[in-house]
């Protein structure tokens, strides 16, 4: 998608520039926290990039420049865009989006505006012309590539940019004030270490998962005896709520109940989520298939489960070895019983069935 940044046209006096009175060490392994009305997003500040804008942004923050500014402008799926300390006065609005420019140069880099990149906007037609304004790409936006600064990126929340790039808005301005009730710096976070990865097959096998859907909840054993990094990978993504959100989206009476396919999920995965969901190599195993057990969904090549899993109806010989069972439902069976009979458009529900969350317990 290509999106142009729509701007007032300004008329300036010669620029004063920024000049940083920070030391390069405070510029590094820093985070920028934007505490929204619609949640809360993190920004990755990067001054090997583009130090001076860095030193900027860290400097308005601090000085609460962007406390009670709003987010002005929005192309849903594209980009938002804010930071105008104009728009902190709602009687101001036909002024907003000219505020704050015009005190920081290009800085040059080989960053793309890959989906999470933060940039700063710029009057059209002067590159020299940068300052507080900034906006965040929702999407891959490679003809903005090279034309503005990038200085940032998402490191948390783009599904809270995302909602707001498509909240309702007329000619791209949002129809409500959708506003940064405060900004701070903090150090980054050290990297969280990945749930479950040095856990054994024992001490694995020692968890449960209970999945409470709209119907209500279903509690799974798991089988890491036999199907290791399946039951590793499930725990991991439930822990991160992977599959909070999704839906059990086939129902096939006599044979599955399937969930856990992500294009079901009513937000989209934040980065750190959609880092877990990877492809499975196979864990056949000589466990049949009966009602109640918990097993892999996968496409044509035995490799290619991520997160989807089915829960069998009733005693299937055919997919055994076929597809690795990890699982089996050990309380649940009358709520089982209950989706089975719902009413289903082929092999659809007709009414969407929730997963809330899919809870990891150790009884």
């Amino acid at each position: 998608m290509i999106v142009l940044l729509m701007l007032f046209g300004l008329a300036q006096a010669q620029p004063t520039f920024f000049t940083s009175t920070l030391p390069p060490a405070e510029l590094q392994n820093k985070q920028a926290v934007l505490e929204t009305s619609l949640g809360t997003i993190v920004l990755d500040l990067l001054p090997e990039a583009a130090p001076t804008h860095v030193a900027h942004f860290i400097t308005r923050v601090r000085e609460g420049t962007y406390d009670g500014t709003i987010f002005h402008q929005v192309i849903a799926m594209g980009i938002i865009q804010g930071g105008d300390p104009i728009s902190k006065d709602p009687a101001q609005q036909a002024k907003y989006g000219t505020g704050g420019l015009g005190v920081l140069r290009f800085e040059p880099s080989g960053e793309k505006h890959t989906r999470g990149a933060v940039s700063a906007v710029l009057v059209p037609g002067n590159r020299d012309s940068a300052g507080s304004q900034f906006f965040i790409c929702i999407t891959d936006q490679p003809a903005l590539d090279g034309q503005y600064t990038i200085f940032a990126r998402v490191a948390e929340g783009i599904a809270v940019a995302q909602k707001i790039s498509t909240s309702p808005a007329a000619n791209n301005v949002p129809a409500e004030r959708i506003e940064i009730r405060r900004a701070f710096i903090r150090d980054t976070p050290a990297p969280e270490r990945e749930p479950f990865l040095d856990d054994t097959p024992e001490e694995l096998s020692k968890h449960r998962a209970v999945i409470e859907t709209s119907m209500g909840n279903v509690t799974v054993e798991l089988f890491a005896d036999r199907a290791p990094t399946h039951v590793r990978s499930f725990l991991r993504m439930a822990s991160a709520s992977v599959y909070d959100g999704t839906a059990l989206h086939r129902v096939a009476r006599g044979f599955v109940i399937q969930g856990g396919f992500l294009p079901t999920r009513r937000e989209p995965l934040e980065d750190k989520q959609r880092a877990y969901v990877r492809a499975l190599q196979p864990e056949f195993n000589p466990t049949p298939h009966d009602r109640g057990i918990l097993s892999m969904a996968r496409g044509d090549d035995p490799a290619s489960a991520t997160s989807s899993f089915f829960i069998v109806l009733a005693r299937t010989p055919g997919l055994d070895n076929q597809y690795t069972v990890f699982g089996r439902v050990v309380e649940g069976l009358d709520v089982i019983e209950k989706i089975e009979g719902v009413p289903v458009n082929g092999e659809e529900p007709v009414t969407r069935i929730e997963v809330t969350r899919v809870r990891v317990v150790r009884p």
